[in-house]
């Protein structure tokens, strides 16, 4: 009972800190994201894209003539450090969260968010974000649904494969992923001989590997985190498994390539256009403005999605002349083809984003892709 009135009274204190924040100068907008840890490369760029339109926009003026503040907390991301970030933010008065990086975390800070009434946008494509149906939350990217049908329909009906592998790990977005690629293949009569699980960060994969080996598949299908991926696809090759291998949309990072070496050529990974490719008039802007500022790219889309996600917030603050975190979130769900930096952006009533378009690289082993087919 002690923790329970604790844990109240930390909220109920970060909603009244949160309303005498609007009601000053200075409004807040709180970053949590793996600023440390093996998805750091992803969280830097994460918090680095939203000072940047932070700093853009108190230029002009502010939000409603308030100046922005941008509040950072690293979550490593894990689950337990970023029930940790939620309390933080919250109680240090933000009226909005950009974050976080992964499924797992985005769903440990969900709940403390929407208590507090506190506004979170997060690239996580785990379908389970969804599902608790709280008007706080809204996707900046596309759910793990949309990928696995656009992957089944690639290795069924445009490669052919007979023979299909789906790893993931245990993580609730890659896990999420795996089984909903299974699923849509099956349903379309495509065949998935092994559906297999590995521990992340475990380095030597080769007990699986072997296991699969045997089994003579055509694709060894991956829907985890880049920092597997390319030891997975290293070690696939040093075995001798002749099998084309791809990756979700997690794997989509420079990172892959150092740890694959020259094994990443000929890897394919299928995700969202990155942002090299991205065709839009706001991708041209803001992704210069990014390597003018920061002398680096983003290292995938995932920063850009969640740089839309706040684009979008601030958006709905000046149209509804207000920071009641109700009235901006109910406006977000009315966004029809909002020019995104990573495309249109459309949020339907449950806050997910719909109008996902995907695209098939294909490695190179220096840290280029090319364009394989798109949808």
């Amino acid at each position: 009972m002690r923790k329970i009135t604790k844990f109240a009274g930390s909220v109920a204190l970060g909603a009244i800190i949160a309303s005498s924040s609007i009601l000053a100068d200075t409004v807040k907008v709180g970053v949590q994201a793996p600023i440390t840890g093996k998805y750091a490369n992803e969280g830097q760029s994460i918090d680095n894209f939203v000072r940047l339109l932070v700093d853009e926009k108190n230029a002009q003026g502010g939000l409603l003539g308030k100046k922005i503040e941008v509040v950072t907390c690293d979550d490593e991301a894990k689950a337990q450090k970023a029930a940790v970030c939620a309390k933080k933010l919250v109680n240090e008065g933000v009226f909005a969260v950009i974050g976080s990086y992964t499924s797992g975390a985005t769903e440990a800070a969900q709940t403390t968010y929407y208590r507090s009434k506190v506004l979170q946008t997060s690239d996580g494509t785990s379908d389970s974000l969804i599902e608790k149906k709280y008007w706080t939350f809204f996707r900046n990217s596309f759910p793990n649904s949309a990928q696995s049908d656009f992957t089944a329909e690639y290795f069924v009906n445009v490669k052919k494969y007979q023979r299909i592998v789906v790893l993931s790990d245990y993580s609730s977005y890659s896990e999420g992923l795996g089984d909903a690629t299974e699923a849509s293949v099956k349903k379309l009569g495509g065949n998935v001989i092994f559906r297999g699980k590995i521990k992340s960060g475990t380095q030597n994969f080769t007990a699986t590997l072997t296991k699969i080996k045997a089994m003579n598949p055509d694709v060894i299908y991956y829907s985890g985190y880049y920092t597997d991926g390319g030891l997975l696809r290293a070690q696939q090759l040093q075995l001798g498994i002749n099998a084309d291998f791809v990756g979700g949309d997690s794997n989509d990072n420079p990172d892959f390539y150092k740890l694959a070496g020259d094994s990443a050529k000929g890897t394919i990974l299928i995700n969202f256009p990155t942002p090299e490719i991205l065709p839009y008039k706001e991708a041209k802007k803001y992704l210069k403005a990014y390597k003018d500022t920061f002398k680096i790219d983003p290292p995938s889309i995932w920063p850009v999605t969640n740089a839309d996600g706040l684009r979008a917030i601030m958006h709905a603050v000046e149209q509804t002349k207000s920071f009641d975190t109700k009235k901006i979130a109910d406006y977000v769900r009315t966004l029809k083809d909002f020019p995104g930096i990573t495309g249109p952006f459309t949020i339907r009533e449950d806050g997910e984003r719909i109008g996902a378009e995907f695209v098939v690289y294909e490695m190179n082993n220096d840290g280029t892709k090319k364009v394989v087919s798109t949808k």
